[in-house]
């Protein structure tokens, strides 16, 4: 087990020794700590300096990596072998993105072959709708592009479209229907015309109740607008590793996009998951993205641990969790265009890491994935940051920001990044009482006051945060961002000694829904349920079906 390892009984003495020092401190016994304690790689900036670390807590935090095995599994993660052990199947997903000819061999075939040749058929296909070649069953262009997918077939690809906007020239509009709500499906219909509208169905299993639900409904509102059966044909395509089953829904066969097995839902942003990035933004751009993602992978293949990004990510994590026991994790990033990140890499980190069990099927004795969540730019600052400072749990934070705007807007980029170094300082530093006593005599208040307003004006500081910064967030940075912290989920599973790449946990509720459906239409409730959810069926048995109250 992981707390029988030498390095973590290590770090278990050496967080008591050192639990109580202050990085303020730190900084002042150190001139050297920022250059120390920083790396670069890809395009991106990683400064974490301030952090609750020292040499020594890096060292013994780098020991429990080589005591885990870290550089044997992550060859395993690139060569193939299936790490992916309860669902026996290796986690390819670098594949998608290689960009050198190495072949990588599963059951004795080259997947490379396979994943270029997808990537042709998404640059054909593109090309063909831009110039008209494909066009709707009126003959009319497309003028917008629909992707009906949930979770990793959603989250990813609308990220990099917002990042990607002050780059996209395709003229093409890109939305989104995930959400089974029937309000966003109407809200997305009524602002597009069925004549020029492209659907893009994403389901790695294509039998996902929530797409294949919207998926259903957008088949009916084009048969209907249109006033033809088979009209829709002209207007889906879709994104599977079962091509069987969207051929049983009618798409035909030259309209479907392949993936794997091997790639997992929320890793799947490389592939033809990234389909409508590609209509959107166009092929160039999409291979930028692959490019940076690539970089990073050999980064994170190729440097030794002690200077590579995701593994000191990786490591950080694993220090406030499991010796701070930290259970919240903040993404700030200072850029509107990222303001979906933080939705992303819930995604990537809770449903990689929110195990309770180790490869081997025993439970840990260990905390594993924190809550991961934020909020882009500023108005974080005026919603959530009071919480951060001052309140009582620790939650460790990662700033976020490009150095240049993706527009020139006065100095308004100027002031944000203002605020972006000054939140990092004064999470780092605090305000002691003294220093709080000096501000207030210096602003005029009398004694009383002081005495009264004191306590509330002090700020404990020593709140950890990494900085990454970069020149200009584009498609090539924007990969080589995301794919860090999908190594830094890897490496932490690693140590955790947990799969990464399965996720059965969602699958109870999916079960216990297909059954709960009939019900609300009106089968017989089973005693099965609990008296809770057989009263709540019930309860929208009652409703359901009532006409709507007046508001007025």
């Amino acid at each position: 087990m992981l707390t029988e390892k030498p390095a973590w009984r290590s770090l278990r003495a050496h967080f008591d020794e050192i639990e109580s020092l202050h990085i303020r401190d730190l900084f002042a016994a150190d001139e050297q700590r920022f250059e120390s304690f920083s790396l670069e790689a890809c395009g991106l900036f990683f400064d974490f300096s301030k952090n609750r670390i020292t040499r020594e807590t890096l060292r013994l935090l780098l020991l429990l990596a080589e005591e885990s095995e870290l550089e044997r599994k992550r060859e395993a993660l690139f060569s193939g072998q299936p790490i992916n052990n309860t669902e026996n199947r290796p986690a390819l997903h670098t594949v998608l993105r290689q960009r050198s000819d190495q072949s990588v061999r599963v059951d004795g075939r080259d997947v490379l072959v396979d994943v270029r040749e997808e990537l042709d058929r998404m640059r054909e296909f593109s090309n063909a709708v831009f110039c008209g070649a494909v066009t709707g069953s009126t003959g009319r262009a497309f003028t917008d592009v629909v992707n009906i997918g949930i979770g990793g077939s959603f989250l990813s690809a609308v990220v990099v479209c917002d990042v990607l906007k002050p780059y996209a020239k395709t003229g093409l509009g890109v939305h989104f229907i995930s959400d089974v709500d029937g309000k966003e499906a109407v809200d997305v219909l009524d602002t597009l015309n069925p004549e020029t509208t492209l659907f893009i169905v994403s389901s790695k299993t294509f039998d996902t109740q929530e797409t294949m639900t919207n998926a259903r409904t957008v088949r009916q509102w084009l048969n209907t607008a249109l006033g033809n059966d088979d009209a829709w044909l002209r207007h889906f395509v879709a994104v599977t590793a079962h091509e069987e089953r969207a051929l049983a829904f009618g798409i035909e066969q030259g309209c479907i996009f392949r993936i794997w097995d091997w790639v997992g839902g929320r890793y799947s942003l490389w592939s033809a998951i990234g389909l409508p990035v590609v209509l959107y933004a166009g092929m160039e751009q999409f291979e930028q993205l692959l490019e940076g993602a690539y970089a990073m992978d050999c980064h994170f293949r190729q440097t030794p641990p002690e200077s590579n990004m995701p593994v000191i990510m990786a490591l950080l994590g694993i220090w406030y969790i499991d010796f701070f026991d930290s259970d919240a994790q903040a993404i700030l990033p200072y850029d509107r265009h990222l303001q979906r990140l933080p939705g992303y890499l819930q995604q990537l980190e809770m449903e990689s890491n929110g195990k309770s069990v180790t490869r081997q099927g025993q439970a840990v004795d260990y905390e594993t994935v924190p809550v991961v969540w934020g909020q882009s730019g500023t108005n974080g600052q005026h919603a959530f940051y009071q919480l951060i400072h001052q309140g009582t749990r620790l939650i460790p934070a990662d700033f976020i920001a490009p150095m240049r705007s993706s527009y020139d807007v006065g100095d308004h980029h100027a002031i944000l990044l203002t605020h972006f170094f000054a939140q990092t300082e004064a999470l780092m530093t605090g305000r002691t009482a003294t220093e709080v006593r000096q501000d207030m005599e210096s602003a005029g208040f009398d004694k009383a006051d002081i005495d009264r307003l004191l306590q509330h004006r002090v700020f404990a500081g020593n709140r950890p945060t990494n900085t990454i910064v970069f020149p200009e967030l584009n498609a090539r940075t924007l990969g080589s961002l995301l794919a860090c912290y999908e190594h830094k989920v890897f490496v932490q599973g690693v140590i955790w000694d947990i799969n990464s790449f399965d996720q059965w946990g969602v699958e109870l509720g999916k079960m216990l829904a297909r059954g709960i459906l009939p019900e609300l239409m009106g089968k017989d409730i089973s005693d099965n349920h609990d008296s809770s959810t057989r009263g709540l069926i019930r309860y929208y048995r009652r409703h359901a079906c009532r006409p709507k109250q007046s508001s007025s």
